[in-house]
């Protein structure tokens, strides 16, 4: 375990809240997220002052959408989102996200691994990765 110095304590970290991406325009966004990969667009969002939207994954996790501007560049990132940070979902079966994907001209890579799970990237270029559960 990598250790910096800093004190030990006994952290139990239990699941993962939401994961926020910085979008340049939100209803390009929301037709990704929600229009290609069917994600619930929640209506009860506080307000923080910005654009943004929060969508339902599942009963415990979210994406938040956050309109700002991106500090990050969206070219130059690696062809395989695998090897860029990226978000990870599970998901039931990746072929109708192929599927989806493809008829959108949606570029993927499958994993390298060999395993059941592919990489794209939305609009802004976060990288995303689907890991089938079949």
């Amino acid at each position: 375990m990598a250790n910096s110095g800093a004190k030990q304590h006994k952290v139990h970290i239990t699941d993962i809240h939401h994961v926020s991406f910085i979008v340049n325009k939100l209803t390009v966004s929301l037709d990704f997220y929600c229009g290609l990969l069917n994600i619930e667009q929640k209506t009860n969002r506080p307000d923080i002052g910005f654009n943004g939207a929060w969508l339902k994954v599942n009963a415990q996790q979210e994406i938040h959408l956050l309109e700002l501007p991106n500090p990050d560049p969206v070219t130059g990132r690696p062809a395989h989102g695998g090897r860029d940070r990226h978000a990870a979902f599970s998901i039931e079966n990746l072929e109708p996200l192929k599927n989806a994907l493809g008829a959108n001209n949606i570029p993927y890579t499958m994993s390298k691994s060999g395993r059941a799970a592919l990489f794209t990237r939305d609009p802004d270029g976060n990288a995303l990765e689907f890991i089938e559960t079949l």
